[in-house]
């Protein structure tokens, strides 16, 4: 399946706004690709690129090894990590994206594009960016070179710098629909089962990458303990051994940021049927669980202590037991 057919799922008013810009004669040169995480703004961002350089003249390379398109997204780690990613395996990013390769970016744009007529900058997410990389960034966003265009992906638009927002066009991607979700769960992974596709698209709130996530990484137990104990709570503390267990001893960065991901969509789809003093209480694990998954990426938590934390939040924001 191609790039664009996987990114077409679900997105077909952000397809055609893109392409009605793309067609006309003065398509704006900066892009906000705004819209929660996991949602397929990345791969929308691949293939509009794609479109966006296509010169029928000449033969078009895949977006990745295009000379036209630059990728700026977070590094490996180190030199470990780096090696993974050359063997094609899983491999863990450094928290940001480093001003350097925002410089190494700028100095390409000191030449023409080789295929075409135009060049695609991809910044994957403009939210991973340094401080430093913000300020650097807005110089080529004020006097973009001819025939360069950026996308920014962004899953919090609104803590991007004013000063980028201004100089870029919104376009914004909504959850997805159940139905949309379970044809790409069930062509992405066609190895699960029901009651696991089930669950992962009822926790993954318009997310295809969070329901993805959630089958592969196999979430079905730990996502029944987090329904029993934000339904019933957990005053003798065993739901959270027991959700401890489910996680696993030593669960890599991505199973924990899937649990955590998960913990908090478990929230939000209880949050609007809650009545209102448990809504406060909701509200304040979820911002919680948020830090936690801000911390998640650069801190070592022990992942027994991280799961029973998970657990407590959770049973903070139970219905209460004269209520069951």
């Amino acid at each position: 399946m191609s790039l664009t057919s996987i990114a077409l799922s679900g997105h077909e008013p952000a397809w055609l706004e893109w392409r009605s810009a793309l067609a006309s004669t003065r398509l704006h040169h900066a892009w906000i690709l705004a819209g929660p995480q996991g949602i397929g703004k990345g791969q929308f961002a691949r293939a509009a690129a794609a479109e966006l350089v296509a010169d029928p003249d000449s033969p078009q390379p895949p977006w990745d090894r295009h000379a036209d398109i630059i990728l700026l997204d977070p590094l490996p780690a180190n030199e470990t990590e780096e090696a993974k990613r050359a063997e094609g395996k899983p491999y863990q990013t450094k928290r940001n994206i480093a001003i350097d390769q925002v410089r190494r970016m700028q100095q390409r744009l000191t030449t023409r594009p080789t295929l075409g007529s135009r060049r695609a900058i991809i910044i994957d997410a403009a939210d991973d960016l340094e401080k430093s990389a913000f300020n650097a960034l807005l110089k080529s966003l004020e006097e973009p070179p001819i025939g360069t265009f950026f996308l920014l992906v962004s899953h919090r638009p609104a803590r991007l710098p004013a000063t980028i927002r201004s100089r870029c066009r919104n376009l914004r991607f909504a959850p997805l629909a159940d139905a949309e979700l379970e044809k790409i769960v069930a062509r992405e992974a066609p190895e699960a089962d029901q009651p696991t596709r089930a669950a992962a698209i009822a926790a993954a709130q318009g997310s295809p990458g969070m329901a993805l996530a959630f089958v592969h990484a196999a979430l079905g137990a730990v996502y029944d303990l987090m329904l029993t104990i934000i339904r019933e709570g957990d005053a003798a503390l065993a739901l959270r051994g027991q959700l401890a267990e489910a996680v696993g001893a030593r669960p890599d960065r991505e199973r924990q940021m899937a649990v955590l991901d998960l913990a908090r969509a478990v929230l939000a789809s209880d949050l609007a049927q809650a009545e209102p003093s448990r809504q406060v209480r909701m509200i304040e694990a979820h911002s919680a669980l948020a830090k936690l998954s801000a911390q998640a990426p650069t801190y070592n938590f022990d992942p027994g202590l991280l799961a029973m934390e998970i657990g407590g939040l959770l049973a903070s924001a139970a219905v209460p037991r004269e209520m069951v």
